[in-house]
């Protein structure tokens, strides 16, 4: 008995470490690998960087994007940081 009254502590830590840092991270993950899936030609991103680019081409571990009228390169998926939404 006694022995439970001293782990008990340690899982009532556990549970709350869990509730209040792993489950939210994990679950923001799968919102952004959503997201990223979610992405087609014409979209605007914001990359991890800063840069606001338009998709030109989506492939399989990366995009094809556009940052002006002649430049043109190639992005991870993983440096998306979140879709554009225009202002105006």
């Amino acid at each position: 008995m006694e022995i439970v009254t001293q782990i008990l502590p340690f899982v009532f830590l556990i549970a709350i470490m869990y509730f209040v840092i792993i489950r939210p991270q994990n679950q923001q993950a799968k919102k952004h690998k959503e997201m990223i899936e979610s992405l087609t030609k014409g979209d605007k991103v914001v990359t991890s960087g800063g840069l606001i680019v338009e998709i030109k081409k989506v492939e399989e571990g990366f995009f094809s994007v556009k940052f002006n009228n002649e430049t043109e390169a190639r992005l991870v998926k993983d440096a998306v940081a979140r879709k554009y939404e225009d202002e105006a």
